[in-house]
């Protein structure tokens, strides 16, 4: 007996899967084609274009799962193959009868028995598809979200509610843009997935290989030049990809080894390269996913978001090329020798038109134009500069590797989105948002500082087990609304949530970055999560910093700014001199204490702790000359 039907060619499962195969490549290349083309000429609908997102989004996802299997995985295909026929007619319901779905009186009139069944199937689907590719944290979030509001009513106290029936919340997530189809799908097939498929055309481009170039030419003859290396191409490839793991998984396999041939332990080695790769998502111009979300949420400009993230993403940045210097210089490792490396002015010269693409994407945000035209000429600059060199000239075949690549690499956001929009609808269903508003007001009573630790921690331990969207979703929801109410200006508010659910991939025990890091390395995961604090310490107290003190947003004066850059550069060198235990010298415990409380009252603005934290600088340094000449 043949283990599949006739109407597989012969019966024969290899040919199955090369034709699925096929498919998958067609449609990958459409998704990434329709979006360009919606970004340039005008989406549709906001509920039609959301749900051919989606649609194209689990189809790939169910296709990609068929295109595993073997010959032993008869029950998983045919589970593959019925979720691929229930997404087909829980999405194409919508389609079929688009007018009724718009023009209803959502939670008045009552839904079909059609529309129940398609709204529950839509739902369990969404949560399997976000499994498959993100992992169990956040479908297991949304199923807990789903019984609070089918079961909230049996709760005692603050989290009780009057109850919902399925009907209303199936209302809620599949016919209204309140829920499944809300603002985080919306972000997600209107501006990420344009810069995912330009993150996609630059690798193509050869874009991250001119990067690792660039970075090794200017930086890895320095002191401890091969970590160096790490912060300077991840900053640049890690502000396109948009993801922590992404970078790591690129740029690492080429320098944490490098890192460990010149003498770097392997898991500081490892740590560098997940810290640096982390802080991409943080990085203008592009940032990561949220950052489009952020533009939502509060109505502020995508460019303005950039221009208030500057100054403490190359904060975080300083610190860790300086951790690197530091530890470099205690443990006396060189740079990378000179005929080992490429030349600078080569480097420019052959690849350096690379560059115009990046420059393009910020000159028309600059000018102000939308992020999605800007993304569109971005991506229409990478083709023509591409074609002035050979190594770099992208013809046909890998204009279409890179739009399959851009739909491919799309997969995990999007599914995240949708299943973020679940826990979204329940939320402004249930009105959590404002119970937790009214918790977190009664555990921090008029003071901020409980709030804000409070809201750090919450972040950590959400960022741990979601990716940085779907965290920062959750939190804006739950946590950003009492952060206001207690005075915190409101791009301070969500750039402090948006730094917690990044700062979450270096922080154990689920520190993503740091996985695919410590398995190049073959480092101790626990060891290199460690490491990975210390270099990334500054991430940690930043965000303290600017809710306290704005200007380091580029809120306030002039005069006011620039005395906080200032001070804030000052403060995260002795910070990263403290915990790598090296400033002019190797640092004594006094020393290192005085470092450590010197960076924290530079960085927080102000001309008292200015005063202070130069004091201090000014003490270790006599400090460290008095030991120089007594020894």
């Amino acid at each position: 007996m043949e283990p599949f039907p006739p109407f597989f060619i012969g019966g024969n499962m290899e040919s199955f899967i090369r034709i699925v195969k096929r498919a998958v490549w067609v449609i990958a290349v459409l998704m990434s084609a329709y979006h360009l083309y919606a970004g340039a000429f005008g989406a549709p609908e906001a509920m039609m274009h959301r749900s051919i997102h989606l649609l194209f989004t689990l189809v790939l996802i169910f296709l990609l799962g068929i295109t595993i299997q073997t010959k032993t995985s008869k029950v998983k295909l045919w589970s593959d193959l019925v979720l691929l026929l229930l997404t087909l007619g829980s999405l194409g319901y919508i389609f079929l009868n688009y007018e009724y779905v718009v023009t209803r009186y959502a939670y008045v009139q009552s839904l079909t028995q059609w529309d129940m069944v398609m709204g529950v199937i839509l739902t369990l689907i969404l949560l399997e598809a976000a499994r498959r590719t993100i992992g169990p944290a956040l479908p297991i979030t949304a199923s807990v979200f789903l019984l609070y509001a089918l079961l909230g009513n049996y709760l005692p106290g603050l989290m009780r509610h009057t109850g919902f029936t399925i009907e209303t919340l199936i209302d809620q997530l599949y016919l209204t843009t309140e829920g499944i189809f809300g603002i985080p799908i919306g972000v997600s097939a209107t501006y990420v997935i344009l810069f995912v498929i330009f993150g996609a055309f630059l690798e193509q481009s050869g874009a991250g290989k001119f990067f690792m170039d660039f970075a090794t030419s200017l930086v890895g003859g320095a002191k401890g030049g091969p970590g160096k290396i790490s912060v300077v191409s991840s900053s640049l490839f890690g502000t396109i990809s948009g993801s922590a793991v992404a970078n790591v998984m690129v740029d690492g396999w080429l320098t944490i080894p490098l890192m460990k041939r010149t003498g770097f332990k392997h898991e500081f080695a490892a740590a560098v390269e997940a810290t640096a790769s982390t802080g991409g998502q943080i990085m203008p111009p592009v940032m990561g996913a949220a950052a489009f979300v952020i533009a939502e949420y509060t109505g502020i400009s995508y460019l303005q978001i950039c221009k208030h993230a500057l100054i403490p993403a190359l904060l975080y940045y300083l610190a860790l090329f300086m951790a690197i210097h530091f530890e470099a210089s205690k443990t006396g490792l060189q740079g990378i020798p000179k005929s080992e490396r490429p030349v600078l002015n080569w480097v420019i010269v052959t690849k350096g038109h690379l560059f115009v693409p990046l420059i393009v994407i910020i000159f028309f945000m600059l000018a102000g134009y939308t992020p999605m035209y800007a993304c569109i000429y971005a991506i229409v600059a990478t083709l023509v500069v591409s074609l002035l060199r050979t190594e770099t000239r992208m013809g046909l075949k890998k204009i279409m590797e890179a739009l399959e690549l851009g739909a491919r690499n799309m997969l995990p956001v999007a599914a995240a989105c949708g299943c973020a929009g679940i826990v979204v609808g329940v939320i402004n269903l249930t009105g959590l948002g404002l119970k937790f508003t009214s918790l977190i007001l009664f555990i921090a009573g008029d003071s901020l500082a409980p709030a804000l630790i409070f809201t750090m921690i919450a972040g950590i331990i959400l960022g741990m087990g979601l990716p940085t969207t779907a965290a920062y979703i959750v939190q804006a929801a739950l946590l950003i609304p009492a952060l206001i109410k207690l005075g915190v200006p409101v791009i301070a508010a969500h750039l402090f949530v948006f730094y917690f659910a990044i700062i979450s991939a270096i922080t154990p025990p689920v520190a993503m970055a740091v996985y695919a890091a410590a398995g190049i390395s073959g480092s101790n995961i626990w060891k290199t999560g460690l490491a990975a604090m210390k270099a990334g310490a500054t991430g940690f107290i930043v965000p303290f910093m600017f809710v306290y003190g704005p200007s380091l947003l580029l809120i306030g004066s002039p005069t006011s700014i620039v005395t906080t850059i200032v001070s804030a550069s000052i403060g995260v060198v002795l910070l990263s001199a403290g915990l790598m235990g090296w400033f002019l010298k190797e640092a004594n415990y006094l020393e290192r204490a005085m470092l450590i409380a010197g960076a924290i009252f530079l960085i927080n603005p102000g001309l008292f702790t200015d005063a202070v934290g130069l004091l201090l600088l000014i003490g270790v340094i006599l400090l460290q000359k008095y030991r120089h000449r007594s020894g």
